[in-house]
């Protein structure tokens, strides 16, 4: 087997390189004076229902429903238009009802009644334009540039203008008012507002809701949560302001127990300077034969505290006995990885609202900064929406984003398997930056109460799959009463939550490589070509049990990580040297796996990533460029991908990313004039940032050799001329750097 290698490459920061290309039809799109007539309609028809409407905020929210996902650059420019650009005015997005793969945007905008009138004047313009001077309709045979020869002599509006409104107008469907979503009422509502001029508290003061009948508390600066009375009210006198509802209580969802497995009575060393895990679950029981290796605190409310109950005790203790003594409770699973400490904070009892509980989750992490691992085997049984971030989810996002922490997040369970369609996965499952855990049975194949992805109608959630139990192959854990065979996504969790924290505590690798340690290891090489099927269910696939499997390879095979921050455009190196066979021909298939934390915007509704990092990784074309194993043309100068395909074939705006080439007869690759194989990382921003910010990334990258020939040597070799730093990572060297590093210094 050959080790894990860490190499730090020479990457060079490349600024962007020309300007915008003109703006032009696609071939499909077109404007017309139906269409321009249409949207004129729609936005008459706004003016009229604001002013049937009690007055509450200055400006107007308006509907941009568009035809396609849609591309930031492609995004309206002149309509709507007010005092600043359209994207200043964007307050939310979400996806039209569709199947999956066939939405399309809806983009919410908060722009003045100036604008819309401004908008109306723009299209009576441009539709006197068409009549008169491309008989009633652009398309790209007469319009597209350079071909097309338009005479714009007289016109009121310079080129460029006239030119913006008419393909705006080809790419929205219609213009709307913004709808409150659909949900059943419960006992307590979150709700989030669009974000306008009024602060919450003044919005409530408006419309009536400040007095002592309704109740509510406040979170940031745009949500809150509700009982069903308050709910009601707003909804009633600002439906149009509702930007997100959902349910604001999260619960346990227990799996049917059985009896009590009799074992021995089970022994355990004493605690020495093994790493922490951080768990944040329901209460612990110090009572159990592991006690010593738990640091427990109880961070209950009040009322928290009065109503506490034994079978409170259960679940927290369950899931914090796999993080320390996984192994020998379930000798079937023992990953290598030894045991593990655990501060483990109580939380709740059966039920807490995800607004409370995230406001604990705050202060336990700023607390704890020594921590870098929290699992987190907690959700809610309704189903995450298609259109929005839970909150807790987001927060949980928010808090990864900003400090060097992870969450391991149970994909929660489904309690109704006898249902015909299983049911989406609960918040915070959501959570973009989290490691989401769903449950497999040891046969590989997804368990009977597995919930499922997709994310915002995209995003790839789970991230991997692990064994949780099922019926007749329950997990055994040790409860309060003794040693129990469970089974549930919280019992999946925890095993992850060991890799993990053994990857970055032991082996010293920064959260961004070891998630994509662990994402790639359960991809392999066969999740390109198709053989998981299920991956709304188990993701990119089953994590192996041994630690050996994710930190060494095959003797065919070079595995190796990359750490670094983009800063610029570009991040790249264009001189990874991999070796050749006697024909100068490279004889290997590649992966890799990239792995970073964006920021996020909840209130950006299905464009909730703010940062997007694509990768491209491969040879050395003649040309300079990279022939990319995934044939990503998104950033290619004549290359086009719109953003359906972008987000679908190449995951735009995904903070993973996974490519793979495939076995082709098994015939090398050949070497453009003797270049060498490159690895770029290019950067877009969702807003006109004037400066990006540091973001760290992390990638894994394995290559196999397909004749069998192990080649790590030369490799290395190869490396070391370059000047680059190898480092191998062999465990037992990292076990003993550890060791070392723990030891207490005493000075004489």
């Amino acid at each position: 087997m050959n080790n894990l290698l860490k190499i730090k490459l020479k990457f060079t920061s490349e600024k962007r390189t020309g300007g915008f290309s003109e703006r032009n039809f696609t071939s499909d799109r077109y404007t017309d004076i139906n269409k321009i007539d249409s949207l004129i309609d729609n936005l008459n028809a706004i003016k009229i229902y604001y002013k049937s409407q009690k007055q509450l905020v200055k400006n107007a929210l308006v509907d941009v429903c568009y035809n396609d996902i849609i591309a930031k650059s492609n995004r309206t420019r002149e309509l709507l238009k007010g005092i600043k650009t359209t994207d200043h005015s964007i307050v939310g997005a979400r996806f039209s009802e569709a199947e999956d793969g066939m939405e399309n945007h809806i983009i919410t905008h908060y722009v003045e009644f100036d604008a819309i009138d401004s908008t109306i004047e723009k299209l009576e313009i441009a539709k006197n334009f068409l009549s008169e001077r491309l008989d009633g309709r652009a398309d790209k045979d007469n319009f597209n540039k350079p071909n097309a020869h338009v005479n714009y002599n007289g016109c009121p509006y310079k080129e460029t203008k006239i030119r913006d409104i008419i393909i705006d107008c080809s790419v929205i469907e219609r213009f709307d008012v913004p709808g409150i979503p659909n949900v059943e009422i419960k006992e307590n509502m979150l709700i989030t507002f669009y974000q306008t001029e009024l602060k919450i508290e003044e919005i409530l003061q408006k419309i009536g809701a400040d007095d002592p009948l309704y109740r509510y508390t406040t979170y940031g600066d745009s949500s809150l949560s509700v009982d069903a009375t308050t709910f009601n009210k707003i909804k009633t006198e600002a439906p149009y302001l509702i930007s997100m509802v959902a349910t604001d209580i999260s619960t346990l969802q227990p799996l049917n127990k059985r009896e009590p497995k009799h074992h021995d009575t089970l022994n355990i060393s004493k605690p020495k300077n093994e790493p922490t895990i951080g768990v944040i679950d329901t209460l612990f029981d110090d009572s159990v034969y592991f006690n010593e290796w738990v640091e427990y605190e109880e961070k209950l409310d009040f009322f928290e505290q009065v109503n506490k109950k034994e079978e409170h005790y259960e679940h927290g203790t369950e899931v914090t006995s796999i993080i320390v003594d996984g192994p020998q409770l379930n000798p079937n699973l023992d990953d290598g990885c030894g045991r593990f400490k655990v501060k483990h904070f109580g939380v709740c009892c059966d039920k807490i609202s995800p607004t409370r509980l995230m406001r604990k989750i705050r202060n336990i992490i700023d607390e704890n900064p020594q921590i870098h691992v929290w699992n987190l085997s907690l959700g809610t049984e309704e189903e995450v929406s298609k259109n929005f971030i839970s909150y807790d989810a987001a927060i949980l996002d928010e808090i990864q984003a900003t400090k060097n922490v992870i969450f391991v997040v149970s994909g929660t369970n489904d309690n109704t398997p006898n249902s015909r369609t299983r049911r989406r996965i609960g918040s915070p499952a959501d959570s973009l930056n989290s490691i989401v855990v769903n449950s497999v049975k040891f046969n590989n194949t997804p368990c009977s109460y597995s919930r499922k992805g997709k994310v915002l109608s995209f995003f790839n959630k789970p991230d991997v799959a692990y064994y949780g139990g099922d019926v007749g192959e329950r997990i055994h854990v040790c409860s309060p009463k003794g040693i129990w065979e469970e089974m549930g996504t919280s019992f999946a969790a925890p095993w992850i939550s060991r890799k993990l924290c053994y990857l970055i505590d032991i082996m010293g690798l920064p959260k961004e490589v070891a998630k994509a340690l662990i994402i790639d290891s359960a991809a392999g090489w066969e999740y390109k070509q198709g053989a998981y099927k299920n991956k709304d269910l188990i993701g990119f696939g089953v994590v192996p049990i041994n630690i050996n499997d994710i930190l060494s390879c095959d003797n065919s095979e070079i595995r190796f990580v990359l750490y670094e921050t983009s800063n610029s455009y570009k991040t790249s190196n264009y001189a990874i040297p991999i070796p050749k066979d006697k024909e100068n021909k490279y004889p290997f298939i590649a992966r890799a796996t990239l792995c970073y934390f964006p920021k996020c915007r909840r209130e950006q509704g299905v464009d909730y990533t703010n940062r997007e990092l694509s990768l491209k990784f491969g040879r050395i074309a003649k040309d300079g460029t990279i022939d990319d194993i995934n044939k990503n043309i998104q950033d290619d100068k004549d290359g086009y991908a719109n953003e359906r395909r972008s987000r679908q074939e190449f995951r735009k705006w995904e903070n993973v990313k996974f490519v793979s080439s495939l076995f082709h007869n098994n015939k090398s690759l050949k070497s453009y004039e003797d270049k060498l194989w490159g690895f770029s990382v290019t950067s877009k921003e969702r807003t006109s940032s004037p400066k990006r910010e540091d973001l760290n990334f992390g990638a894994v990258v394995t290559l196999k050799e397909i004749n069998g020939v192990n080649r790590i040597e030369e490799f290395k070799h190869s490396c070391l001329l370059r000047g680059y730093i190898v480092t191998e990572l062999e465990i037992h060297n990292q076990l003993d750097i550890y060791e070392t590093s723990q030891q207490d210094i005493i000075f004489e």
